[in-house]
């Protein structure tokens, strides 16, 4: 089984371990392979290393809206709660998905006493879920007891792998929880606001030490679960329990008035205003949100951060605009409305240069 700095009782890992098996490429060299037709899943990322700088702009994230995670933790285990009661198991979308699981798992043990199996999964875009660990869960538990768990949603690329993926089990849940849901593309989250979750600052030093999840037909067998490492030499820089303390200090164990959201979507159409006033031909390099505007700083090569008008300037951003002039990477007011989107990150089209 994948090894992890995770605690065995807080999450099962349903992946293979590959650590040493794959070199991980520098994000230069992983984007060129990308945008000539290599799949990300195929290739592991170079970690990057956190300037003091960067990390300062971690810890002061981390200070600010732990209890804003904790909060929205709070109202999604509620939510899952009254949907599904103790019956109820936890399926994270790896990596993302894995501390706020741990969060979930945690709560619902303080507030419900309830114990709730908790799993970790790969899904991944372009190549669908991990079937045999589907069926792993599925051997062990009622299939209507399974809940989908990630981070947030950014433009909601992955809530449509899983639907499409889960038309092969319509005895699943195809519903996904999420903290923050700023596309308003469902009413299974903590909050609709684009707010920051430390966890989506850091890699794998914030995510148990593993990487993200990997997927080539000469590591990973047709009976084998999808793939992670496990960087053991980052172990004393792990922030991983760290962070899932920092927020859990804050749970708040009252009852939360449950009053329905009208969901009011526009995110596909700031998407295409995106796209047309940048000009910007494939829509998968747009990354709108927080979580999703700092992973591209992160692992990809990006072109520019536009920034909501509203959050120009939003302490909740100093990660990002940190990030963004290390990198030398523009920082401006988006030329379009972003609705709750306070951030977006654009991936450079590597043919243009």
């Amino acid at each position: 089984m994948m090894r992890s700095s995770y605690r065995s009782e807080d999450v099962t890992l349903l992946l293979k371990d590959i650590t040493g098996l794959v070199e991980p490429l520098p994000a230069s060299e992983r984007e060129r392979r990308i945008q000539s037709g290599t799949h990300y899943c195929e290739m592991l990322p170079l970690e990057y290393t956190p300037t003091e700088a960067y990390m300062e702009a971690y810890r002061q994230a981390l200070k600010n809206y732990a209890k804003a995670v904790a909060e929205a933790t709070g109202v999604l285990a509620q939510k899952l709660y009254q949907r599904k009661g103790k019956s109820l198991v936890i399926v994270s979308l790896a990596r993302a998905g894995i501390p706020i699981g741990i969060l979930l798992k945690r709560y619902l043990r303080e507030k419900y006493g309830a114990d709730v199996p908790h799993y970790a999964i790969s899904i991944i875009r372009g190549r669908g879920i991990d079937r045999n660990a589907v069926n792993y869960i599925l051997e062990r538990h009622d299939p209507s007891s399974v809940q989908f768990i990630d981070g947030w949603i950014g433009k909601g690329a992955i809530l449509g792998q899983l639907r499409d993926a889960l038309r092969e089990y319509p005895q699943l849940d195809a519903s996904l929880g999420v903290i923050s849901d700023p596309a308003e593309l469902t009413d299974l989250c903590g909050t609709h606001q684009d707010i920051l979750i430390p966890s989506s600052c850091l890699n794998s030093t914030v995510s148990g030490l593993i990487s993200r999840t990997f997927l080539r037909s000469d590591l990973i067998g047709e009976n084998d679960f999808h793939g992670a490492a496990y960087y053991s030499e980052l172990a004393p820089h792990d922030l991983s329990e760290e962070f899932l303390q920092a927020v859990g200090k804050f749970f708040c164990f009252e009852d939360i008035p449950d009053t329905p959201e009208k969901l009011l979507s526009g995110s596909s159409e700031i998407i295409r205003s995106i796209q047309e006033a940048y000009h910007i031909g494939d829509i998968n390099f747009i990354k709108p949100g927080i979580g999703e505007a700092t992973r591209v700083l992160l692992r990809r090569i990006p072109w520019k951060v536009i920034v909501n008008e509203m959050f120009s300037g939003a302490d909740e951003l100093r990660h990002i605009t940190q990030l963004a002039a290390e990198k030398g990477v523009p920082c401006e007011i988006s030329r379009v409305p972003l609705g709750n989107y306070k951030v977006c990150g654009l991936i450079r089209q590597l043919s243009d240069i």
